[in-house]
C-alpha cells in the first residue's frame, strides 16, 4: 500500500524576496524623484539669480513630474504594508519613505514657487542683496543633494550631519531678512524687497525639509528618533 507523505511547502522565503525587492524599487523611485527636485533647486536658481524666465517655466513642468511621482510612491508603500506582516525595520523604512516623499514634493512646490518670485521680480532692477541670495540657494541644493545621498546609501550620520547645514541657512534668513526689512533708501515699489523676502523664506523651508530627509535616513538605519 502506497503512502503520501504531504510536506508543507515554505512559501515565506519567495514572498519575502518580493517584498524586498518592491522595497527597494520604492527607495529608487524616491532617489529618482529626489533628482528632479535637485534640479528643480537648480532650476530656481536659474530663474532667480540669471533672470532665466525660461527656466521658470520649465519649473512648471518639473512640479507636474514631481507631483506624479509622489502619487504613485504613495500608493506603492501602501501596496507592501498590505503584502505580509512586514518587520519593524520594514516598518520604519516604509513609513519614513511615505514622510520623504511629502518633503521631497514640499521642496519642489518651492522650487517652483521661487520660480514665480523671479518672474515677478524680472520687470525690476537687479535686486542688491540677490548674491547672497544666492549663496543661500546653492546651499540649499547642496543639502538637497546631501540628503539624497544618505538616501542612497542608507547612511545614518550623513543625514544627520545636515542639520548643520541647516543652522547656516537659518543664519542666511535672519541676517537677510533683517537687511531687507531694514532698508532706509528704498526708491519706488516695495514689491521686490517683498518678493525677496519671500524667495528667502522659501529657502529657509527647502533646507528643514532636506533636513527632514536626513533625519529618516537615521531613523531607518538606527531606530531612533532625533
Amino acid at each position: 500500500m502506497n503512502t503520501t507523505v504531504v510536506t508543507d511547502v515554505d512559501t515565506t522565503q519567495p514572498k519575502r524576496s518580493e517584498f524586498e525587492r518592491q522595497l527597494l524599487r520604492v527607495q529608487r523611485d524616491l532617489l529618482r524623484m529626489g533628482a528632479l527636485v535637485e534640479n528643480s533647486c537648480v532650476l530656481a536658481r536659474d530663474a532667480l539669480c540669471d533672470r532665466n524666465l525660461e527656466a521658470a517655466q520649465r519649473l512648471r513642468d518639473h512640479d507636474k513630474q514631481v507631483d506624479r511621482f509622489y502619487r504613485q510612491i504613495e500608493v506603492d508603500c501602501m501596496h507592501l504594508l498590505t503584502l505580509q506582516t512586514p518587520e519593524d525595520e520594514d516598518l520604519r523604512r516604509i513609513g519614513a519613505f511615505m514622510q520623504m516623499v511629502r518633503d521631497l514634493e514640499r521642496i519642489g512646490d518651492y522650487a517652483e514657487d521661487i520660480g514665480e518670485v523671479a518672474i515677478k521680480l524680472f520687470p525690476y532692477p537687479v535686486p542688491s542683496l540677490i548674491g547672497r541670495v544666492q549663496t543661500m540657494l546653492d546651499r540649499c541644493r547642496s543639502m538637497v543633494a546631501m540628503s539624497l545621498l544618505a538616501l542612497s546609501n542608507l547612511d545614518a550620520q550623513s543625514g544627520l550631519d545636515i542639520k548643520q547645514k541647516d543652522d547656516a541657512i537659518d543664519a542666511d534668513y535672519e541676517d537677510l531678512y533683517a537687511q531687507l526689512a531694514n532698508q532706509t533708501n528704498l526708491v519706488g515699489s516695495v514689491e521686490p524687497t517683498v518678493l525677496l523676502v519671500l524667495a528667502i523664506r522659501y529657502l529657509e523651508r527647502i533646507a528643514d525639509h532636506a533636513t527632514n530627509i536626513g533625519k529618516r535616513v537615521a531613523y531607518i538605519v538606527t531606530g531612533e528618533r532625533t
